[in-house]
């Protein structure tokens, strides 16, 4: 499965401050043909700076990355239930909202082709989704009939505490202000509501064993997250993370499939999994 990315032809760059700390020291750490990744000197976080205006980057998501994402649906889907089976998401959240009985609400921002969403609705959520690509925000309306706005979470102007689930499947990383997208995301949900975040560990196997040829460490990607600095994002905004869970040894095709094996559930165990999926709670 291709990692969907695009050579970076914005304009515009700016310098920012690490989000998670403050920081405003960094030492490159992955200098790439077009673009680079550094290192915040305190917290570790990696990303880019300086970086692309956010609406420049929004672009990208266009046909090809909506015919990208019909292509690997499927697959996707299967991998967030399972990242949502690692964080308790059917056997703890759910059954305590009982949303067949109580009308639980589900956020999913960026949301793709709404499968993931088709699937909750079915399960008896009220489901809603945010998409920035125009395509695939129409496909998941008007062929699925679900409730989906083709526009950034900002322009959206969702009602604040009005969710009991936020999830966003592979879209931190993508973002130019990852500290305001979890404080939107904290203020949507209701008190003791549930963020579930999906995204690339820097931290993991791969990363460490790959550097600069990492899978995820591509144009697209404006932060790289790693176990210690996205769930101090988390915490910074307010909210307490729960449940931290890895998965992912090595890609398939580049290892027998036995050594994957082992490497798969070995990385899993001690939690140096390529991608992490963490859930965290708004106080009550």
């Amino acid at each position: 499965m291709k990692t969907f990315s695009r050579v970076p032809n914005e304009r515009t760059f700016s310098r920012i401050a690490c989000p998670v700390c403050g920081n405003t020291v960094f030492s490159v750490k992955w200098d790439l043909e077009t673009y680079s990744f550094s290192k915040c000197g305190r917290c570790g976080l990696v990303l880019q700076n300086p970086q692309p205006k956010s609406g420049e980057l929004v672009q990208r998501y266009d046909q090809k990355y909506f015919e990208y994402e019909i292509e690997n649906e499927e697959a996707f889907f299967q991998l967030m239930l399972l990242g949502l089976r690692d964080v308790d998401f059917f056997t703890e959240i759910e059954p305590a909202l009982d949303p067949l009985g109580k009308g639980g609400r589900f956020l999913d921002i960026g949301c793709a082709t709404g499968k993931l969403l088709d699937y909750v609705k079915k399960r008896g959520w009220s489901e809603k989704g945010i998409e920035v690509c125009i395509p695939a925000a129409e496909y998941a309306r008007d062929v699925r009939g679900l409730d989906v706005t083709g526009s950034t979470l900002q322009e959206a102007r969702l009602k604040n505490a009005s969710f009991d689930i936020v999830h966003a499947s592979h879209l931190i990383e993508h973002l130019t202000d990852p500290g305001d997208f979890v404080r939107q995301a904290y203020d949507l949900l209701k008190p003791g509501g549930t963020v579930i975040l999906t995204t690339p560990n820097s931290s993991g196997f791969q990363a460490l064993l790959y550097g600069d040829r990492w899978r995820s460490a591509i144009a697209d990607h404006m932060f790289l997250f790693s176990k210690h600095t996205l769930p101090a994002l988390l915490e910074k905004a307010g909210f307490t993370v729960e449940k931290t869970r890895t998965w992912g040894g090595i890609a398939a095709g580049l290892a027998p499939r036995p050594v994957k094996k082992f490497l798969d559930t070995w990385v899993k165990k001690i939690g140096w999994g390529d991608v992490m999926i963490i859930r965290a709670r708004k106080p009550v």
